[in-house]
């Protein structure tokens, strides 16, 4: 019975995970907010944004998230975030980090 309650639990998150499955090509389309500071592959040549391309998918989510709640404080990102969904952070978060870091050069 345990483990039919723990398998639930797993597919459930698992379920809940791939509906905000992040879709690069749409973020790229919801990107221009974020491209006036952070530039349109995520690395500003500015070095008061920071550079967002190339980092860990799972990573910007959080951080768009955490802005969202206000768990991690920036005026400026916690204005950008408030009016985006789940589903649109899931796509730029997918987005940037499918774009070439500062340290990493794709092919």
């Amino acid at each position: 019975m345990m483990k039919k309650i723990a398998f639930a639990a797993l597919a459930a998150l698992v379920g809940m995970s791939a509906a905000h499955a992040g879709d690069a090509a749409k973020g790229k389309e919801k990107s221009a907010a974020c491209a006036a500071c952070h530039g349109a592959d995520g690395n500003s040549p500015a070095p008061s944004f920071p550079r967002i391309g190339g980092q860990h998918e799972d990573y910007l989510l959080q951080a768009l998230h955490a802005y969202k709640k206000g768990t991690r404080k920036n005026a400026i990102m916690g204005a950008q975030v408030g009016a985006l969904s789940d589903q649109d952070m899931a796509d730029l978060a997918a987005y940037f980090a499918s774009q070439a870091g500062p340290l990493v050069t794709r092919r």
